[in-house]
C-alpha cells in the first residue's frame, strides 16, 4: 500500500511539474516586451506629453499589457541629441524621437520639407512627408531603422531681443537655427547661425550666446523664450521654415517581435499617427502665443507683401539645395515639385 501511495505521489508531482512547465511556456510566449523610448525634451514638454506618451499608452493598451514602453526624457540614457539616430541603429535605445536636422545632410531627402516657405500647415506637410518617406526614403536613407512616424511642427518663426521686420534686420545677429536649411538662410541674410539643440536655447539666450532663436510657438513656453526675448516675427502664408522629425525603432528589435505584437506597433504608427503628431504640435502653438501676449511682448506679423520680400531673399537656398542634391544623385527639383504638389493637395482637401 505504501509503495502504491508513493507511486501515486510521484505521479501527482510529475503532473504538477508538467502543468507548471506548461504554464511557464505559456507565460514565456506571452511575456512582456520592454521597449526603451529615448528623447531629448523634458517629460512635461508638449511632444512627450501630448504625442509620445499617447503613442506609448496606446501601444501598451493594445498589446494587452504585453508591451511596456519605458520613457526616458532629457537624454537620460546618455549621449547628446545628435546621437539619437545612431542609438536607435545600435540598440542603445529601442525607439527614439529626434530632429532629423540634428545630423545635417545625413538624410537629405527630408530637407525638402525644411526649405523656406514650403509648409502650409503641419497636418498637410506631415501627410506629404510620410507619403514621400515611403516612396523615396524608407529603403534608402532610413534603411537601417524601422520608422514609426514622420512629421513636422507648426510654423517656425523668429524670436529675438531686437525687432526683426526686414531680412536686413538680422544682420549681425547670432541666431540659433535648427537645421541645415535654416542655418543657410540665416547666413544668407547676414546673421551668424549658432547650432544648438532646443534644450540649450534658454541658457543661450540668458547668457547672450545668442540674440534670438528660430522655433515654433509651441516650444517657447517650456523654454521660457517669451521671458528672455520680447520680439516675435510671424509670416503670412507659408511658414518661414519647419523641422522634420522621426520616431524610429531599432530594426532588429522590431523584427524580433512576434507577428501579433508587430501588428500592434504597426496599427499605432504610420500615416495617421504622423498626421496626429504634426497636428498636435501645431495645435499647441496658440496657447504658447497667448502667453507671449500676456507678457506684453511685441508680436510682429508680416503681411503678404512683406513676406514676399523674405521669400525672394530665400530663393538662393533653393538653388543651392537643388545643386547639392543633384551632386548626391538625387533629383532635387523633382522632390521640391512633388512636395509642393502633395502639400497643396492635402491643404486644399482639408479646407473643402
Amino acid at each position: 500500500m505504501t509503495k502504491r501511495r508513493t507511486l501515486l505521489g510521484l505521479a501527482a508531482s510529475a503532473a504538477i511539474a508538467a502543468l507548471s512547465m506548461g504554464a511557464m511556456a505559456t507565460s514565456a510566449s506571452a511575456q512582456e516586451v520592454t521597449l526603451k523610448l529615448h528623447q531629448f525634451l523634458p517629460a512635461q514638454a508638449n511632444v512627450p506629453k501630448l504625442v509620445l506618451d499617447v503613442w506609448a499608452d496606446n501601444v501598451e493598451e493594445a498589446s494587452g499589457g504585453r508591451i511596456k514602453v519605458e520613457r526616458y526624457p532629457s537624454m537620460q540614457l546618455g549621449g547628446k541629441p545628435p546621437e539619437l539616430m545612431d542609438q536607435a541603429i545600435d540598440g542603445v535605445a529601442d525607439i527614439v524621437w529626434t530632429v532629423v536636422g540634428y545630423t545635417p545632410g545625413r538624410f537629405p531627402s527630408t530637407e525638402v520639407f525644411e526649405l523656406p516657405f514650403m509648409m502650409t500647415n503641419a497636418r498637410a506637410a506631415s501627410r506629404a512627408y510620410w507619403e514621400m518617406f515611403e516612396k523615396h526614403m524608407k529603403d534608402t536613407e532610413f534603411k537601417d531603422v524601422h520608422i514609426l512616424g514622420t512629421w513636422v511642427h507648426g510654423p517656425g518663426l523668429i524670436h529675438t531681443k531686437d525687432p526683426v521686420v526686414e531680412p536686413g534686420d538680422l544682420q549681425g545677429m547670432k541666431i540659433r537655427g535648427g537645421s541645415r536649411s535654416v542655418n543657410s538662410l540665416l547666413t544668407l541674410l547676414g546673421a551668424t547661425p549658432v547650432g544648438m539643440p532646443v534644450p540649450a536655447v534658454s541658457e543661450g539666450l540668458s547668457k547672450g550666446v545668442i540674440d534670438g532663436t528660430t522655433i515654433p510657438w509651441e516650444v517657447t513656453a517650456a523654454l521660457k523664450v517669451p521671458e528672455l526675448v520680447t520680439n516675435h516675427t510671424e509670416f503670412t502664408g507659408n511658414a518661414l521654415y519647419v523641422l522634420t522629425f522621426v520616431l524610429a525603432m531599432n530594426k532588429d528589435k522590431y523584427e524580433s517581435l512576434p507577428a501579433d505584437l508587430q501588428k500592434v506597433i504597426d496599427d499605432n504608427s504610420g500615416l495617421e499617427f504622423s498626421v496626429f503628431a504634426g497636428g498636435t504640435q501645431e495645435d499647441s502653438d496658440g496657447p504658447a502665443r497667448e502667453q507671449a501676449l500676456d507678457l506684453g511682448n511685441n508680436i510682429i506679423t508680416l503681411d503678404a507683401e512683406q513676406t514676399a520680400v523674405w521669400r525672394e531673399a530665400a530663393q538662393p537656398i533653393y538653388d543651392e539645395w537643388v545643386k547639392d542634391m543633384n551632386g548626391r544623385g538625387i533629383d532635387g527639383q523633382a522632390l521640391i515639385d512633388e512636395a509642393r504638389m502633395l502639400i497643396d493637395k492635402y491643404t486644399e482637401s482639408a479646407t473643402n
